[in-house]
């Protein structure tokens, strides 16, 4: 069996429950060393086998799924934060349908999440933006035409931008031409919950600078919208005294 198991944003202790266990129990690990937190496999066995993805190709990590299967061993694919914000679990998976071997997936608390808690941030402010966009900038891997950085900025949505701290000066210009102006409130989150977690609000025509000043390079993500200054909200409709819900009733119907 292979459970395919979300490390979380950083602080181990931010891992579930259920991928704890999953870690406790198995034979094989094998983690994304770029980016999990290696405290985490402290919870491994001492005999466990322990693999860093980092420095393997997708067949070489299929290869030990594969051995470990037929072993009768089980398996943790650790990925960081959730494995299904760029986490290359879909090829893993497909691989392992084709040799009819069973897996699931135990999700994980995303560094997007983590950034929001280290700014005590809420992305969905009521009357400032009830969306939130995750993208990137295209690098080495490509982003589809119709998913541009313009276009989502276009829409003055909460945006979340990951794998893009080395292209700041290029993001903050498409999110101009996009339709933010160069004042809107931004915030860049350095390795969200880690020990040496770093958060720096700004604007979107200070990124670039402000990273530049602060020497983040890598490991940061982005999140732009007014969401970030706390300020023009609505309170909510939820718990609004004369707000009628299932639970209660409002005192002014």
């Amino acid at each position: 069996m292979i459970h395919f198991v979300g490390a979380g944003s950083g602080a181990p202790d931010l891992i579930t429950v259920r991928g704890q266990k999953y870690l406790q129990e198995a034979d094989v690990i094998i983690y994304a060393g770029s980016l999990v937190n290696p405290q985490l496999l402290d919870y491994a066995r001492k005999e466990c086998e322990i693999y860093n993805s980092a420095k393997m190709t997708l067949e070489e990590v299929l290869e030990v799924m594969y051995r470990a299967q037929e072993e009768g061993k089980m398996v943790v694919r650790l990925h960081t934060g959730d494995p299904s914000l760029y986490g290359a679990i879909r090829e893993q998976m497909d691989a392992l349908d084709e040799k009819g071997i069973s897996y699931d997936y135990c999700p994980g608390v995303s560094s997007f999440c983590g950034a929001a808690s280290a700014l005590n941030l809420e992305y969905t402010l009521p009357d400032v933006s009830q969306s939130v966009i995750i993208t990137r900038m295209a690098g080495r891997t490509p982003v589809p035409e119709k998913e541009s950085i313009e276009s989502f900025a276009a829409h003055q949505a909460t945006m979340v931008v990951f794998l893009s701290t080395g292209m700041l000066e290029e993001l903050s210009r498409r999110l101009i031409a996009g339709g933010y102006s160069a004042d809107t409130p931004a915030a860049i989150v350095y390795k969200a919950t880690w020990e040496d977690e770093k958060t720096f609000v700004c604007t979107v025509g200070t990124l670039a600078q402000t990273a530049a000043k602060n020497n983040i390079t890598k490991t940061a993500l982005m999140i732009i919208g007014d969401v970030v200054s706390h300020t023009n909200y609505q309170r909510s409709k939820l718990y609004d005294p004369g707000f009628t819900t299932e639970f209660r009733q409002g005192d002014q119907e």
